[in-house]
C-alpha cells in the first residue's frame, strides 16, 4: 500500500530520529539541517519503539509533533516512514504539554491490521508508558504520563499542529517578501 501527503491526517510522514533499541537521544536541528546527539539516556532504559516527529507540524512546545512508530525492525535516523496514527500518549515534561502520536508503519505487513489502540498488545502500551515514566529519572527531570488517547484525539492534535506549522511558514514567507 502506498501512501501520500494527500491522505493527511489518516497517513503522516514520520521522520525517525531514534531507532528502537538505542539509548542515544538524537534530535533534528532544524536551523542547521542535521541530526545531533542531544544526550545519552542516563537511566538504564532504551527506546522500545522508533521515535521521531511528524513532518510539517509544530506542537505547542515549539517542536515538531512527536511520533512513536511501531515497526518490526528498527530504522535509522533520518528515515522517512509513511505511517498511520492510531492514538497518542498524553503527557507533560519540563517543557509543558507533550502529546506523542502513536503510529504504525504503513509499509510493515506485521502492522497492517492495526488501526486502533486496542489492537496493540496491552503490555506493549504499558512498556511505552513505563519508558516515559522513567527515562528522565536520573537526569532530575520529571515527566507526568496522563494516559493513552484514541486515534480521533491524535488526528485533532495533528490538524492543530499542521495549522500551527502553516501559520509559522506563512509568517516567515511574508517577512521574506516585504
Amino acid at each position: 500500500m502506498s501512501a501520500s501527503a494527500a491522505e493527511y491526517p489518516a497517513v503522516v510522514e514520520v521522520v525517525v530520529e531514534i531507532p528502537r533499541g538505542s539509548r542515544n537521544k538524537y534530535e533534528w536541528d532544524e536551523a542547521a539541517g542535521v541530526f545531533r546527539l542531544d544526550r545519552v539516556l542516563a537511566s538504564a532504559v532504551h527506546y522500545n519503539f522508533d521515535y521521531g516527529f511528524i513532518n510539517d507540524t509544530r506542537g505547542g512546545d515549539g517542536d515538531h509533533t512527536d511520533a512513536l512508530l511501531l515497526i518490526d525492525e528498527p530504522t535509522f535516523p533520518g528515515c522517512r516512514v509513511w505511517a498511520r496514527p492510531i492514538g497518542g500518549l498524553e503527557m507533560r515534561d519540563e517543557h509543558g504539554e507533550d502529546f506523542k502520536v502513536l503510529c504504525v508503519a504503513v509499509g510493515d505487513p506485521h502492522q497492517a491490521h492495526v488501526e486502533r489502540l486496542d489492537q496493540v498488545r496491552p503490555h506493549r502500551l504499558v512498556e511505552i508508558e513505563h519508558f516515559f515514566n522513567t527515562y528522565k529519572l536520573l537526569e532530575a527531570k520529571e515527566t507526568d504520563v496522563l494516559g493513552w488517547r484514541d486515534a480521533d484525539r491524535a488526528r485533532e492534535v495533528l490538524v492543530a499542529d499542521r495549522s500551527n506549522w502553516r501559520r509559522e511558514r506563512d509568517a516567515v514567507d511574508g517577512a521574506v517578501h516585504r
